[in-house]
């Protein structure tokens, strides 16, 4: 048995978790090592007695978050390292020194090469989209990732609003005059307003929702389209219903987009949908650039007269600070925020606490409230229903049964009832068990009560 020994620490390391990066073997006298105090926070071993610290978890914060989430973390038991600069390379590594369980971002890119780079469990997003997170990698590798969804749609929809009327009353155009000691009443006066003026909205997610009160406040009807719209809850939100988007495209006076991004959504604004707006008509995007074909964009700004509100582009600096070298930046009919949409303190505010009782969820319990990258639908093909008394090995005996079969178990619960007497499980497997294997498990333990197999659909 290997002992590890450092001032007063002794500990036998079958109870010992080891970080090799930090242990130094002594090879003049075999059998002892020695542990670096660094990177210890899993070992605390002292005068022989080894200890799992499993109620400590540690949070890497790559990106800028609420005091008050931080303190929350905390408060939960939670050791907190705090780095919101941390970006590529130096993430990686503060990933590979420090090991964390968890790692919180705002819109700092997540690799796989980070995920790679230590033993994270959970990434939490601190927002709502997750487009900068490699989620099939983190999926590859068995790790959570979450996110915030809806905590920042009143502000998202309050600035998607701003845009709308600094078109219509060329606000920015107004300040940089008047800054240049300019003042050009005449030429400021013309605006159309938005009284009686149609909002299209492209997505009725909760922040496309969270346009319809504004827009009804300054008297301008709604037209819709979503997915997931039917007529019966456009007329209950108070929208007019429309069965594709490129009829909204001709009728808006006003179109806003509020598509989340995933490989259906992405170019889905395009120059057919560009088309069918009207001469002059105003266009706003605060969801992500990448929805919308930019180039289609530009050449409908150039021919058609499109006056355009973006807070999202779709080559946007990976920094908070930095160079926007994008060259629609020199179009005279944008009107262009820095991707700010849910940059409140309010919002920041929510999403910080809702970070912290996922956190708090996934720490207590093992599950993640919000998380995006579970299969909607397994392999599976056949479930194995399983009705037995509620003793040791009764499971391991079907498990090892199946195994025995190469068959893969797909996903698994077992519930116990009332009284911890009898438990029901429920295994989905890739494939059907054979009937000898079926008919040993019904016979052969007399603690099985009833097992039958049903054929999955997928319908």
């Amino acid at each position: 048995m290997v002992r590890a020994e450092a001032a007063g620490w002794v500990a036998d390391t079958h109870n010992l978790i080891l970080d090799l990066r930090f242990v130094i073997f002594d090879f003049v006298n075999p059998g002892v090592v020695f542990v670096s105090a660094i990177n210890n926070r899993e070992s605390k071993i002292r005068n022989g007695e080894s200890k799992i610290d499993n109620d400590t978890m540690l949070v890497l914060i790559a990106d800028k978050f609420e005091q008050s989430g931080r303190d929350g973390l905390q408060a939960i038991g939670c050791e907190i390292s705090f780095q919101p600069d941390l970006k590529d390379d130096a993430l990686i590594e503060a990933i590979r020194m420090e090991n964390p369980d968890v790692l919180v971002v705002r819109g700092t890119k997540v690799t796989e090469a980070m995920l790679a780079a230590g033993q994270i469990k959970l990434v939490v997003r601190a927002g709502a989209g997750f487009n900068t997170i490699d989620v099939a990698a983190a999926s590859r590798r068995g790790i959570y990732v979450s996110n915030c969804p809806g905590k920042n749609s009143i502000a998202v929809a309050e600035l998607a609003f701003g845009l709308i009327l600094a078109l219509d009353r060329r606000i920015a155009d107004n300040v940089i005059s008047l800054r240049r000691g300019e003042w050009n009443k005449k030429e400021f006066s013309r605006a159309r307003g938005l009284y009686g003026r149609t909002l299209g909205l492209i997505g009725l997610g909760k922040i496309g929702q969270e346009m319809i009160p504004r827009a009804q406040a300054f008297g301008m009807p709604v037209i819709a389209w979503s997915r997931s719209l039917t007529p019966d809850r456009a007329a209950e939100i108070g929208v007019e219903y429309r069965a594709q988007a490129v009829n909204v495209a001709g009728e808006a006076d006003v179109v806003s987009v509020h598509l989340a991004l995933n490989p259906k959504t992405k170019d889905f604004i395009d120059a057919e949908f560009f088309a069918a707006m009207r001469e002059g008509a105003y266009f706003v995007n605060t969801a992500r650039g990448e929805v919308v074909n930019q180039a289609a964009l530009v050449e409908a700004m150039r021919s058609r007269g499109l006056r355009v509100g973006l807070d999202v582009f779709a080559n946007e600096p990976t920094s908070s600070t930095g160079e926007f070298s994008d060259l629609i930046r020199d179009e005279p009919n944008l009107f262009g925020t820095h991707h700010i949409g849910a940059s409140t303190d309010q919002a920041q505010e929510a999403i910080a606490a809702e970070t912290v009782r996922i956190v708090r969820e996934f720490k207590e319990t093992g599950k993640v409230p919000n998380v995006v990258n579970l299969a909607r639908q397994t392999p599976a093909t056949h479930r194995l229903v399983v009705r037995h008394l509620d003793r040791p090995g009764v499971l391991a005996g079907v498990l090892d049964a199946i195994k025995a079969e190469q068959i893969n178990v797909q996903e698994m619960e077992n519930i116990v009832f009332e009284g911890a007497a009898a438990a029901v499980a429920r295994i989905n497997l890739d494939n059907a068990p054979s009937p000898h294997t079926l008919k040993r498990l019904r016979t052969e333990n007399a603690d099985v009560i009833e097992l039958n197999l049903l054929k999955l659909s997928h319908e």
